[in-house]
């Protein structure tokens, strides 16, 4: 008879593999496609004046605003919450012991919070209320650097991000991405080619700016310095020619954006 851990295991590929799942994980692409296109949008206003907040909690805000906005919210919530448990699952069916396998876990992992925490943020709006991403991003600094040996948490924290944004720079330049999903011929692909590469890249340089908020909080304990990703985009404004900078990664997320609604059709799941 099959040992718990194989049982355990089964089970949960079953259900990764449930329709019900897969669908909501397709779901969940198409709706971070959707979230990253309106950070794009927005980020693109902040370059050439405007205002808002260029985050996952302004972005939301914007959806909320709209008529319709709430049942585009729950969708959201749904998409999101599937494919974090979809990743979720993913780190859980890795097999081995060694270094690699444990990396991939925390890789697979790390994507499953993460999808799962953009999905509770979303949840709060759908219900009604509101959320300060910077506010609670500064928030967690302020709480890590009163915690022991904080600063160094914070450093570690800014050092996870940067790796997470040159994951993302590597990918795109390398076109690792086409491992994810099933190119469409001709124009589309060499389309879906190029929005990969020029979102991944573009979201990795926003997150690598967000470490280096990140340890620039560490180094001078001050977690008003840590203000996310809308504060790392609106950052790059105030770069020498920041409107060309700002606005170049402005139109990259929302390639990201684009590719991830291509990816919610054509995923390897």
């Amino acid at each position: 008879m099959p040992d718990t851990t194989d049982q355990a295991r089964g089970a949960a590929s079953r259900l990764q593999d449930s329709r019900a799942l897969t669908t909501a994980a397709r779901i969940g692409f198409a709706m971070n496609g959707l979230l990253h296109v309106m950070i794009g949008v927005i980020a693109l206003g902040v370059a050439f004046g405007g205002g808002g907040e260029a985050d996952q909690g302004g972005a939301l805000g914007q959806f909320a605003a709209r008529p319709g906005g709430v049942f585009l919210l729950w969708s959201i919530v749904v998409g999101l919450w599937g494919l974090g448990l979809f990743q979720l699952l993913e780190a859980a069916l890795v097999r081995g012991t060694d270094k690699d396998a444990w990396a991939e876990r925390a890789k697979e992992g790390g994507k499953g919070v993460a999808y799962l925490a953009v999905g509770f943020t979303a949840f709060t709006f759908a219900r009604g209320s509101s959320s300060d991403s910077s506010g609670q991003t500064q928030t967690f600094s302020a709480r890590l650097l009163a915690a022991p040996g904080g600063v160094v948490l914070l450093v570690v924290v800014a050092l996870a991000i940067l790796a997470v944004g040159a994951y993302f720079v590597v990918k795109g330049v390398k076109q690792k991405f086409r491992e994810d999903l099933t190119l469409p011929a001709g124009t589309a692909g060499r389309g879906t080619v190029v929005l990969g590469v020029t979102g991944y890249v573009a979201k990795g340089i926003a997150l690598g700016v967000v470490g280096v908020l990140f340890a620039v909080a560490a180094v001078t304990a001050d977690p008003s310095e840590a203000t996310g990703l809308d504060g790392a985009l609106k950052a790059l404004a105030a770069l020498p020619f920041g409107v060309v900078v700002l606005t170049a990664v402005a139109l990259g997320l929302m390639a990201y954006g684009a590719y991830c609604v291509v990816r919610a059709r054509r995923a390897r799941l």
